[in-house]
């Protein structure tokens, strides 16, 4: 990558991973189509096997910058992402990529705000993002690893999840390092790729970012949160309404991949520490059936699925089968 710092000096690409959103996708591919084309070489949009007239509308589009990837099977933001960058490395040769959800995109000024970052200090970077209406989003809020950082440790013990997430006034600083963060808005180099490789197209949905990220930190990636440059998230998964708000999967069969892969994460992020924290961890997350009215059996089979599967490293479960587990969506 070359050391220059004027904004044009880096060639930075962007991988989007859809499936059956279309709504969410095309204002996502509306406001990178808008960036200047010196601050973005190609859109990477891989499409998974959707099935909700988004092919069609993708065949559509004219733009020079747009380089389809089209799956025949349901990859997984996971898989879609390891296929998505692979592709963008061999066709467009970037010195940075830049991945998103298809429910995600930068805000006005944000990619030109990267390309004004120094270019020689980090191996990634992580932005800020929020909700369309202007709040935190707190499933992209990143973190250090407590199990790193024993004074955060110790504070992780009275604050919960706020004692090892970065604080909300770090929004309204000029970074800070992190080891772990979320593919929204995530700003990946070239250095980073030789260093970690690629994500793990077999853990399907959830975590596979946070596994890629704690364990790029722990060869020696450096990684910041960059509020500068900001991303919005249209997150819908969850569900629910009154004391279920915000607590219940939609659809169900997204409980196996969550809890699996954050096994995965926990046991990265805490080592030999892993087995005893279990002893909090899983009874919290049992916990969660009393949100799922009319859905406790599909939620506690798979999240015991999860839960043996997250401990002995299975990650050979086709989604056909996480589909079957979960069984038809109950109806409100």
């Amino acid at each position: 990558m070359s050391d220059q710092t004027n904004n044009t000096s880096r060639r930075l690409v962007a991988v989007v991973v859809t499936h059956n959103r279309l709504d969410k996708l095309k204002p996502t591919v509306d406001r990178l189509l808008d960036s200047d084309p010196a601050h973005l070489h190609a859109v990477v949009i891989v499409d998974n096997a959707s099935t909700d007239g988004t092919a069609a509308w993708l065949a559509t589009l004219t733009n020079p910058h747009i380089d389809l990837v089209t799956s025949k099977v349901n990859l997984g933001g996971a898989g879609g992402f390891e296929t998505g960058m692979r592709h963008a490395v061999a066709q467009h040769d970037p010195d940075w990529l830049v991945v998103m959800d298809d429910d995600a995109r930068p805000f006005p000024g944000a990619l030109e705000a990267f390309h004004d970052l120094p270019p020689e200090k980090w191996d990634a970077i992580a932005a800020a993002v929020y909700f369309p209406d202007g709040r935190i989003c707190e499933m992209n809020r990143p973190s250090r690893n407590p199990f790193w950082h024993w004074r955060l440790f110790l504070r992780t013990f009275r604050k919960g999840r706020n004692g090892f997430h970065i604080p909300h006034d770090e929004y309204e600083k000029d970074g800070c390092p992190i080891d772990v963060t979320s593919f929204v808005g995530f700003f990946i180099s070239r250095e980073a790729l030789r260093t970690a490789g690629y994500p793990d197209g077999r853990l399907f949905l959830y975590g596979d970012d946070g596994l890629y990220t704690l364990g790029l930190s722990r060869a020696g990636g450096r990684i910041a949160f960059l509020p500068q440059v900001a991303f919005e998230h249209d997150f819908t998964t969850f569900g629910g309404s009154g004391a279920a708000k915000g607590q219940r999967f939609r659809p169900l069969w997204k409980i196996y991949y969550h809890h699996r892969n954050l096994l995965l994460l926990y046991r990265m992020a805490a080592g030999w520490l892993f087995w005893p924290a279990l002893l909090i961890v899983l009874p919290k997350w049992y916990s969660k059936v009393r949100h799922h009215d009319g859905a406790r059996r599909q939620f506690l089979r798979l999240m015991t699925r999860a839960v043996v599967d997250g401990l002995f490293n299975r990650l050979d479960v086709t989604h056909a089968q996480v589909l079957r587990m979960a069984g038809p969506e109950p109806t409100e």
